[in-house]
């Protein structure tokens, strides 16, 4: 595994903060569906993803969840991120959306790089940036886009996520990630189907449209 680390991370690290990460975090490989981060939580480490997928969601005062955005293979979260060094407790939930494999890092390892190392640096502010723009991308979603197109935009974006057109997922799970009821995306998926943006079987939505990253 530690061949998987240096291979996602020898050009974007210098090779003496590959050799420190290597030495002072470990490896955790973590089932599809489990919360390793909850609301709350005192966080001890930062993860890096080296595979699989994890959803980072918050919830609303009435205790319902709410989709923020993905991390894909190679990110981190920006929002873990502010946790660890202002010393504060989690503020997001995160869940494997697949089985993910990650590396945590020390919380106390992050202020020390960021000083040393350049490239530490930079893999920050550009998470934060990252991170922001998909915050921002959520939010216009939900100012100027109806639920159909919701719907249809977080299909896409999981299938991208996981790189399968293929989704493991049921109504249920759909509708708790848009806060929104199951109902309304029963009906809004035929709607898709007969659009012919999506097929459906027994948990199984297919999006059609879908182009794998590089």
């Amino acid at each position: 595994m530690e061949k998987l680390l240096k291979e996602r991370y020898e050009y974007v690290f210098e090779k003496k903060l590959v050799d420190e990460i290597i030495r002072e975090g470990q490896f955790r490989k973590i089932d599809k569906d489990i919360c390793i981060i909850d609301k709350g939580d005192k966080i001890t480490y930062m993860p890096l993803i080296l595979e699989g997928a994890i959803k980072i969601v918050d919830e609303d005062k009435d205790g319902h969840e709410y989709l923020l955005y993905y991390l894909e293979i190679g990110d981190s979260c920006a929002m873990t991120m502010t946790c660890c060094l202002g010393g504060k407790k989690s503020e997001i939930r995160a869940i494997t959306e697949s089985n993910t494999l990650i590396y945590m890092i020390p919380i106390q390892r992050m202020e020390d790089w960021l000083i040393k190392y350049k490239s530490w640096r930079m893999f920050v502010f550009e998470s934060y940036e990252s991170r922001m723009k998909e915050m921002l991308e959520t939010i216009d979603s939900l100012a100027f886009l109806n639920m159909e197109q919701r719907l249809y935009k977080y299909l896409k974006n999981r299938a991208m996520v996981l790189q399968s057109p293929s989704l493991e997922i049921t109504h249920s799970r759909i509708a708790n990630d848009l806060n929104t009821s199951r109902v309304v995306i029963s009906r809004l998926i035929k709607k898709l189907i007969l659009d012919d943006k999506i097929t459906t079987n027994r948990n199984h939505v297919t999006v059609l449209e879908f182009s794998p990253k590089a």
